[in-house]
């Protein structure tokens, strides 16, 4: 018998349960108003393939729970509008790939190949067994007439996450979504992991397939850096493979946490506690709570394409409401303003106003971390006693630019990193500038080759000499300041107040954009469908950034 017709036949005789178990899964769950159970309720996917299930199969028994205080956690209810949720739909992700296929095609399958790895895993995997096409574009996922278009735009979902074997978890061979899934067992027999001892089997067999079992690789942060791991091939000017390795590490914040010495772990800030014990499913009846349990917030620190996907939920086939894309933005705002950055100011007037400026990254790795498009900054402001304007570094145009910044002016060049800014054309600015195989500036990503600057603020414990020439090494001049430490960076900026009347007010702003000008531009330069598409939502947007950390003086 065909591999093939093994898999087809396993699921025609899965269990009568797992075809008469209700399919559709309302909206009307969370922390907002919603629909009223039948009127308009969004739906979550519910296909069936050999090894996978639909958002909306699980959400039937994991919807309608409550914490001890009477919160509503359920998963569906917070997951379906994160960014994880919708990792197939993000629209400059299908852009993006589109312009790398575009600017490489003859490497069309490599890119697409890495790309749905953690984009589209369920899509991918399922083509490998049947030994079918991993193809996006084209007559590929992205077409709904694709037999696997739904398992991939589930983007990263529960029949993923929770199918991952702990196998090889945290090495290298796991890294660029190289984590394994069985897909060798038969339903009910498939096993999926959870955090918890002695699950009740029975129930999730008859209904799903799955087989719960206690996984505890669900806890370790080596399950979130298969995909927070990322290498990519690189190309020189000529389209040809440079051979490089291990590949360009374009993504890094698995690694960036392991070398530092943050105490909580990936799970611990996205995933964070619920209050108290929580009864895990709505059936069967009588079940006793668990404890802990982690709610599915997964908050990063992308607004902007959150607002992006709330903007154009229908186009973009989002399977949340627009409150609950509210709520995930909220959650994910709060934590950029409370949990990410602090900052101090101090200042002393001699000669000229003299300004130290502390920044401090709470978070576990980089900051900013994850693809290099990112970029944090300092915004400082200086006015006298009458308000008027004596000096201003970092000022945001308001059309995803920052006012002094030499690559929003010349995307060819860059910012170098500053110890002591004296002149409004001097931006202390965190990110990584990447440099192709000839030592240009590049905003693509296979042709990245190695990093011209990475000062983005370390995370506490980092020891920065014993990174340096590693994957997560300091770049540029950075590396050489002593100020710029695991956990901290210190700028000085000397301003000539001749002139203005006391007292002075000094006010400093951490501020963080997603998404910088230069990346922008360079994607908009590829005519491809998606890209205009992409464009044509971000243009009417406000790339406005976001606030990091705040700190204000005032100096008699």
């Amino acid at each position: 018998m065909s591999t093939l017709l093994s898999r087809v036949l396993r699921v025609a005789f899965a269990p009568l349960a797992l075809w008469l178990a209700p399919m559709v899964v309302s909206a009307q769950t969370g922390t907002g108003p919603g629909p009223a159970a039948g009127q308009g309720a969004t739906t979550l996917s519910t296909f069936e393939t050999e090894d996978f299930s639909g958002a909306g199969v699980c959400a039937t028994c994991h919807s309608r729970l409550k914490d001890s205080v009477g919160n509503d956690v359920s998963n569906d209810a917070h997951w379906r509008s994160t960014m994880m949720a919708n990792a197939a739909k993000d629209p400059l992700w299908q852009a993006k790939i589109s312009s790398e296929v575009a600017r490489a095609p003859h490497v069309k399958e490599v890119i697409e190949d890495k790309c749905t790895r953690c984009h589209m895993g369920m899509a991918r995997y399922q083509a490998i067994t049947h030994g079918s096409a991993v193809e996006v574009l084209g007559p590929g996922f992205l077409d709904p007439a694709h037999s696997l278009h739904e398992a991939a735009m589930d983007g990263v979902s529960c029949c993923l996450c929770h199918q991952v074997q702990p196998t090889g978890l945290g090495t290298p061979s796991s890294f660029t979504g190289g984590y394994e899934i069985d897909t060798s067992t038969w339903p009910p027999d498939r096993t999926i992991f959870g955090p918890y001892q002695d699950p009740l089997r029975n129930a999730m067999r008859q209904a799903a397939g799955f087989d719960p079992a206690l996984g505890a690789q669900i806890e370790d942060p080596a399950h979130c850096g298969s995909c927070h791991t990322l290498y990519t091939p690189v190309l020189d000017a000529g389209g040809n493979p440079v051979p490089v390795d291990p590949y360009f590490p374009e993504q890094t914040t698995y690694l960036e946490w392991e070398h530092s010495g943050f105490p909580a772990t990936c799970q611990d800030c996205h995933l964070p506690l619920a209050v108290g014990a929580v009864v895990i499913s709505n059936r069967p009846p009588r079940l006793a709570a668990r404890e802990p349990f982690w709610q599915h917030h997964f908050a990063g620190g992308n607004c902007f394409v959150l607002e992006l996907l709330k903007a154009n939920a229908a186009d973009l086939g989002v399977t949340a409401e627009a409150w609950q894309l509210d709520d995930t933005i909220s959650r994910t705002r709060s934590q950029l303003l409370n949990d990410t950055a602090a900052l101090t100011v101090e200042a002393d007037l001699g000669v000229d106003l003299r300004v130290m400026v502390d920044v401090v990254n709470r978070t576990g790795h980089k900051l900013p971390s994850g693809l290099p498009s990112r970029r944090a900054w300092l915004h400082l402001r200086v006015t006298d006693g009458d308000g008027a304007l004596v000096f201003e570094s970092g000022r945001p145009t308001g059309d995803g630019r920052i006012e002094g910044n030499a690559a929003d002016s010349d995307p060819a060049t860059f910012e170098p990193h500053h110890t002591e800014i004296t002149s409004p054309d001097q931006v202390q600015i965190y990110e990584p500038i990447m440099l192709t195989y000839e030592g240009d500036v590049t905003q693509t990503l296979l042709r990245a080759h190695s990093y011209a600057k990475d000062n983005r603020l370390l995370p506490a414990g980092f020891d920065k000499a014993a990174a340096t020439g590693t994957d997560v090494g300091v770049y540029g001049s950075a590396d050489a300041d002593d100020d710029f430490q695991g956990g901290a960076d210190r700028v000085v900026y000397l301003v000539d107040v001749t002139g203005f009347a006391a007292p002075l007010t000094v006010t400093a702003e951490l501020l963080f954009q997603s998404l910088s000008y230069p990346f922008v531009m360079d994607l908009a330069a590829t005519d491809t469908d998606l890209v205009n598409r992409f464009m044509g939502m971000y243009d009417p947007a406000a790339n406005t950034p976001e606030l990091l950390a705040r700190g204000q003086i005032t100096v008699p």
